[in-house]
């Protein structure tokens, strides 16, 4: 038995959501988003939320339960309030400017990384060290978050490089002579 599915999705003021054959669409203030509907699961339109419930008692179905309850309340988060993530930089000479459409970032390479911003997702630099990634799609945000963040992944030993707002980097003695 899921716990997390056993519980109904709620679905706040502004925000509807609608099943069409097999694809479940959700509108709000912040735009829409559709999820294509597994057949393992069956999903329940109610006053006030959604219900996610195995379709039958297969461990296949159970497998599914939880994911696809978490991947709704994604959806109407989403539309309702926007997912966020924050990634600071730090290393001498380490910038970052968001200039429309495209990201620019000095890492210390030869050359300059410009990362296209896909459609859908807002890219703010508050200052050259702080990039704010925003959109509606959770995956897309985390998904271009961490292709930032590979460019330099914070090392241990200075902790230079990319990383999440409040991720701690394990740091790690020099060398002794």
């Amino acid at each position: 038995m899921s716990r997390i599915g056993k519980k109904p999705v709620a679905i706040p003021s502004g925000v509807t959501a609608t099943i069409e054959g097999q694809q479940l669409t959700v509108k709000g203030p912040k735009g829409t988003l559709a999820m294509p509907l597994r057949e393992e699961i069956s999903y329940v339109l109610e006053e006030g939320g959604v219900s996610v419930n195995p379709a039958n008692e297969t461990k296949r179905a159970r497998a599914f339960w939880g994911m696809q309850r978490t991947l709704v309340q994604n959806l109407i988060t989403g539309v309702s309030d926007g997912f966020t993530k924050k990634l600071l930089i730090n290393g001498v000479g380490y910038r970052a400017a968001a200039q429309g459409k495209n990201l620019n970032l000095k890492l210390g390479y030869s050359h300059d990384v410009n990362i296209d911003v896909p459609e859908g997702i807002e890219v703010k630099t508050p200052d050259n060290t702080t990039i704010e990634i925003s959109g509606t799609d959770k995956q897309k945000v985390g998904q271009l978050a961490a292709e930032i963040r590979r460019w330099r992944k914070p090392e241990p030993y200075k902790g230079k490089g990319i990383k999440y707002d409040g991720e701690f980097i394990f740091r790690k003695e020099g060398k002794k002579k």
